[in-house]
């Protein structure tokens, strides 16, 4: 495994280890000047925001869908303060919508191991509900969008899980890419990726039983943070302890990104299928942070990102690792 960087022009160029993919790295960018700043306050946008919300215990009932009773005899899956249900606007193939708190804002240090915990184990019973329907449906995917800069477009806490016919592009190639590694190395990728990262410990953060947590050496965003899981390549091969443990990290990966002031996040998986057991492949996901939520602000994807398929980078892995791994003892 080779984590290879070059430096050019005072930018440091890396290349993920598994599918190569490029990023740019410069932590003076962010220092440079940002004269969109500031802004409405978050008080301000929580409060206006929260009269008339769909997703709040007085009006979810009366504003969201119902699944068909052959899925959900109640009409919606609920644990806990999750419920989830049908998303009026999808972007996939059985997709729906887990609110999960009473709240309608949570800052990042407030959300609990229970909360998450629930809407995973919702999610996983919403996802086997979908496949005992639709056999070609084997695809799991779980999405969180946290405020406004992430693409999320209502404050209320809340995920959303699709279920799948295909694999998304970038799910695909990451499987893709495991299964030659497995093919010429004979190993898993993904288990010689946290070994010499704990090696390095540069950017190792934590590991468990359960999973690691590593900084991403090439990231896709911004603060990037990665997940890997040491046994399981699907969520639904989650039992109840691994979640415990995966929503305990993410609690505390929180805290960590409210330490550096960040106050936007993306958390997404790569997932593989339902009902196939995978050697090469391990179930994993990213956090990423986004612009702190503001009237107007300086996003972080530009043009590179969404044209080039390049990401410029201003966060050093290194730095984001030794912020957060206080936070796990």
């Amino acid at each position: 495994m080779e984590f290879r960087k070059l430096m050019r022009n005072q930018v440091e160029y890396r290349f993920d280890p598994l599918t190569d993919e490029q990023c740019r790295i410069n932590p003076d960018r962010a220092k440079r000047l940002k004269q969109a700043v500031g802004g409405l306050g978050l008080t301000k946008l929580i409060d206006a925001t929260k009269e008339g919300c769909p997703f709040c215990p007085e009006r979810v009932e009366e504003k969201t869908p119902e699944f068909p009773k052959e899925m959900c005899q109640e009409g919606r899956i609920r644990l806990g303060e999750t419920l989830i249900f049908p998303n009026l606007n999808p972007f996939g193939e059985n997709h729906a919508v887990g609110v999960m708190s009473h709240a309608h804002f949570l800052d990042l240090d407030e959300f609990d191991v229970r909360m998450l915990r629930d809407n995973l184990m919702a999610a996983k019973k919403y996802i086997f509900s979908v496949h005992r329907l639709d056999g070609e449906a084997v695809w799991p995917i779980y999405i969180w969008n946290y405020m406004p800069p992430s693409a999320g477009s209502i404050i209320h806490p809340h995920t959303q899980i699709l279920v799948e016919s295909e694999p998304l592009p970038m799910q695909a190639r990451i499987l893709q890419k495991s299964r030659e590694h497995f093919s010429l190395n004979g190993r898993s990728y993904w288990e010689e990726l946290v070994r010499r990262e704990g090696e390095l410990k540069d950017r190792f953060i934590y590991e468990s039983n359960c999973l690691s947590m590593i900084a991403s050496f090439a990231p896709h965003g911004f603060n990037e943070i990665q997940f890997r899981f040491n046994e399981q390549s699907s969520i639904v091969e989650l039992k109840e302890k691994q979640i415990s443990d995966f929503a305990t990290c993410l609690v505390k990966a929180l805290r960590g990104y409210k330490k550096l002031g960040i106050g936007s996040f993306n958390l997404v998986t790569y997932s593989g299928s339902i009902g196939e057991k995978l050697d090469h492949h391990r179930l994993n996901a990213k956090l990423i942070s986004r612009p702190y939520p503001a009237e107007v602000y300086t996003n972080d994807s530009g043009p590179a990102e969404r044209l080039y398929d390049v990401r410029v980078i201003d966060t050093l892995p290194e730095m984001v690792a030794e912020s957060v791994r206080p936070f796990f003892g």
